[in-house]
């Protein structure tokens, strides 16, 4: 038999880490993203478009359109690396930290292929039983690798996919086989990028794009085997459009805004075993929840333990931001962010900056936020990318 610390383990520790990775409030939070696990997995790992207010599904121009639009890779023809590093949620001073590796490859009459690497560590987790005797230490941690493809059907549209597995550590069990607090799953992403041939705006070369991404449809987890309790992954629709105006030959400016929407949905079922009733949490797969997640969500639960009920425009999250390049050699950046205060209340600035020379870019993101004591405020980026053409 499992202990019975463990297996408690095994059910609050998802929902902790969920409410600090969506919203941070003081108040739990009970919409439709707070009901997904492996919440790292929208993370937005990039230095650039995180300064640009988490706005990059139709900016994509390097490797890590893997996470935005795996499209973007249709129109790619270099070989490109790129590293992550972020001090994750610092105002919390937990010794979480978020590792991010991506990496491109075009093949001439193929198309190009991705891939890339998510690590949270999420630092140790004590384990006691009942009575408060401490039964060890373990370290805890959520992966995620991906496989992606792009590839062009027309001049102007490109189409592209992702296979992704997802692992997620959260404890570790008493004895082999258990299963306890750890869980794994397969997930894929469908995406589609259209960019138009350069226009005339105003006097100035202009490229509109458009792009949209339906990530991580998959299956859930379960963190033990001896729960009926399923956790979705968090399935999520992002599209949006981008304009980049080139003024001449050293300036130019780009402006992207990104709307999300959760697909997630979560039903309770009810089994009777030996005339005892027990209530389950059964999350639908991503491909149900694609169709199934349109209606109204719980939102934020109030003084009075009553939850608000979200319309469908308030579940949608915007981020937007602009982009000033200099010679392709210097860009600074700045965005905003928001989500609705009763669906989580995440509502930032970004600031941020980038430099390329020679293969070597360089960028950094800076993310400022209105309360002082939110746990994303003063959050960090810092990202490399190499680029072998």
């Amino acid at each position: 038999m499992v202990d019975p610390v463990l297996s408690r383990v095994s059910q609050w520790f998802p929902a902790v880490l969920g409410l600090l990775l969506v919203g941070g409030l003081a108040m739990p939070a009970h919409g439709q993203v707070a009901q997904s696990s492996a919440l790292f997995l929208r993370i937005e790992p990039d230095s650039r478009a995180a300064g640009m207010g988490n706005a990059g599904v139709a900016t994509v121009d390097n490797a890590n359109t893997v996470f935005w639009n795996p499209s973007g890779l249709a129109f790619q023809k270099d070989t490109q690396v790129g590293i992550t590093h972020a001090n994750w949620l610092p105002e919390f001073n937990a010794n979480l930290f978020y590792e991010y590796l991506v990496g491109s490859y075009h093949v001439d009459g193929v198309g190009t292929f991705g891939g890339n690497v998510q690590y949270l560590n999420l630092g140790e987790t004590e384990i006691r039983d009942p009575s408060g005797n401490e039964l060890g230490v373990t370290n805890s941690y959520q992966l995620a690798i991906s496989t992606s493809y792009g590839v062009k059907v027309s001049e102007r549209l490109g189409v592209g996919t992702s296979l992704r597995y997802i692992h997620s550590k959260l404890t570790s069990g008493e004895r082999e086989g258990t299963g306890d607090g750890n869980a794994s799953t397969f997930a894929t992403d469908i995406s589609a990028l259209y960019r138009s041939a350069p226009f005339t705006l105003g006097g100035a070369d202009a490229t509109f794009s458009a792009g949209l991404n339906i990530a991580n449809l998959g299956g859930t987890l379960e963190f033990n085997e001896n729960s009926r309790d399923k956790d979705p992954i968090p399935a999520n629709l992002r599209f949006g459009p981008a304009l980049t105006i080139d003024f001449d030959e050293f300036n130019s400016l780009t402006l992207a805004t990104d709307f999300n929407k959760s697909l997630v949905s979560v039903d309770r079922e009810t089994i009777i075993e030996d005339g005892d009733t027990t209530q389950v949490r059964v999350g639908n797969t991503g491909f149900e929840a694609l169709f199934d997640s349109w209606g109204s969500a719980r939102g934020q639960v109030g003084p009075d333990n009553e939850s608000t009920s979200l319309s469908l425009a308030q579940q949608v999250t915007v981020g937007t931001g602009l982009e000033y390049w200099y010679s392709d050699l210097f860009a600074l950046r700045t965005g905003y962010y928001y989500e609705h205060p009763d669906n989580g209340d995440r509502q930032f600035l970004t600031f941020g900056a980038g430099l390329r020379y020679n293969i070597v870019g360089v960028d950094i993101s800076y993310l400022y936020t209105a309360e002082d004591d939110s746990p994303l405020a003063n959050t960090l980026r810092f990202s490399l990318l190499f680029n072998f053409q």
